[in-house]
C-alpha cells in the first residue's frame, strides 16, 4: 500500500468550534478504545524498567487537548508513579480546553532548553512529517529530553484502512470521519520508521507493534 499525502481537516482548523470540539472527543474515543493510551501507557513503563525510579516527566507533542497523556497519567498513578505532563501543540485553539501546563510552539522547533523533560512523547504526530521532518523531530526530541523519545502511531496497511471505514459510524465529528481513513493513508510501515532511523548517531532504538495497528518506537538518549 502506497503512502498518500492526505490533507487532516482538524490539523489545519478547517472546522467551526463545535466540529473541533466533536472531532478532539472522538479522538478521546480513538485512544481509549483502539490502543492508543495503551501504547503509550506500556512504552512509558518500558522507560520505568529502564531507569527505575517512580516519577517522570514528559513533554507531549501535538498534544492538541491532551487527553491521552492525561489519561496515562492517570493510570501510572494507581501504580504509584507521578507523570508530570507538559502539553505542546502549534494550534491554540486545540489546547484551549486542557486541564494541564500547555505550550503553543512548533514541534520541529521545541521551545525547551536542552534535557528538561525525561521524556518527550508524541502520538498520533509522526505520520504528519516528512521523512526528513521526522529525522529532524528525533532529534530535537533528543536535545529537550533526558532519558527517551517516544513515538506512538499508526501502522499503515490495507486491513488498518478497511477497519477504519467499518468503524466511521462511531465518530460524531466530519472531520474526524475525513481524518481518520487519511492519517492510515500518511501512516508509515514498521520497516519505513526502522529504515529512517537506524543510521542516526549514539542512540538505540526499539521498535515494537501494539493493539490494533499501532506502532510503538523508543529512541533512548545516548544509546542508553
Amino acid at each position: 500500500m502506497r503512502r498518500e499525502l492526505l490533507s487532516e481537516l482538524f490539523d489545519e482548523d478547517l472546522g467551526t468550534p463545535a466540529e473541533l470540539t466533536s472531532s478532539l472527543s472522538d479522538l478521546r474515543l480513538i485512544n481509549q478504545l483502539f490502543g492508543g493510551t495503551r501504547t503509550t501507557v506500556n512504552l512509558l513503563k518500558r522507560v520505568l524498567a529502564e531507569g527505575g525510579g517512580r516519577e517522570l516527566s514528559l513533554l507531549e507533542v501535538g498534544a492538541a487537548a491532551g487527553d491521552l497523556p492525561l489519561s496515562a497519567q492517570r493510570l501510572l498513578a494507581g501504580t504509584g508513579t507521578a507523570l508530570r505532563v507538559v502539553l505542546l501543540d502549534r494550534m491554540w485553539s486545540h489546547l484551549n480546553s486542557c486541564s494541564a501546563v500547555a505550550v503553543c510552539g512548533d514541534g520541529l522547533q521545541l521551545p525547551f532548553r536542552d534535557s528538561v523533560f525525561d521524556v518527550v512523547s508524541c502520538a498520533l504526530f509522526a505520520h504528519h512529517l516528512e521523512p526528513e521532518e521526522l529525522r529532524h523531530f528525533v532529534l530535537e526530541g533528543l536535545r529537550v529530553c533526558r532519558r527517551a523519545l517516544l513515538i506512538n502511531d499508526l501502522i499503515r496497511s490495507w486491513l488498518h484502512l478497511w477497519l477504519v471505514y467499518a468503524g466511521l459510524p462511531l465518530f460524531r465529528s466530519r472531520l474526524t470521519r475525513h481524518d481518520a481513513p487519511a492519517s492510515v493513508r500518511r501512516a508509515y510501515t514498521l520497516e519505513e520508521i526502522r529504515r529512517m532511523l537506524q543510521d542516526l548517531p549514539g542512540v538505540r532504538i526499539e521498535i515494537s507493534k501494539h493493539y490494533l495497528y499501532r506502532v510503538g518506537v523508543l529512541v533512548w538518549k545516548n544509546g542508553s
